[in-house]
């Protein structure tokens, strides 16, 4: 099974529940970028501090800030493969992702790509609860990650790399449909 894994879809189509379920079953690091950031945060890293003081002021943090710190994760992993979850985030990213994977000897293995209906989206979304998912909010988020997503999703369709996996129905058969798309079986 392919190991060195990026999770692309809309918001509400499962990627971080998936991206757990992948990782825990095959012994693969999750790496989401949200997390990551506030772990180096947390303990106070050079790139932490960095960050921190790009967040404390409103800012998002510069692609080159999350790509050393994506960088230094994978570089201490070892052979034990990996999922990024919420980077890259569009083309720019993507094309300064691939030579740091290469430097490191990790290149990407496969892009799984989460499908799903927005009208299942919108009833998913809005069954969390929460306070800040209403049909406009969710709506607007669905716009922003096709206007900045969609590009991403021809670039790695277009290095053969993109699986595309039907994220409808309940958790363990779309695990088991990513896990047949990885397999090749």
């Amino acid at each position: 099974m392919k190991k060195r894994l990026l999770f692309l879809g809309p918001p509400g189509a499962g990627k971080g529940t998936q991206a757990a379920r992948l990782c825990e079953q095959h012994g693969m690091k999750h790496l989401s970028t949200g997390d990551l950031l506030r772990a180096e945060v947390a303990a106070g890293t050079d790139l932490g501090k960095e960050a921190k003081a790009v967040m404390n002021r409103g800012e998002l943090v510069s692609d080159a800030l999350v790509l050393a710190i994506v960088k230094g994760q994978l570089g201490a992993l070892g052979d034990g493969g990996w999922l990024l979850d919420g980077f890259p985030r569009n083309v720019a990213q993507a094309e300064a992702l691939e030579p740091l994977l290469t430097e490191i000897g990790q290149p990407l293995e496969a892009v799984v790509l989460l499908e799903l209906d927005d009208a299942v989206l919108m009833e998913r979304m809005l069954s969390r609860g929460r306070e800040d998912d209403n049909e406009d909010v969710i709506r607007h988020r669905l716009e922003v990650y096709r206007d900045k997503t969609a590009p991403l999703i021809d670039h790695y369709r277009q290095k053969g790399q993109l699986i595309s996996v039907e994220a409808q129905g309940n958790i363990e058969a779309i695990t088991d449909r990513i896990q047949q798309a990885l397999t090749g079986s």
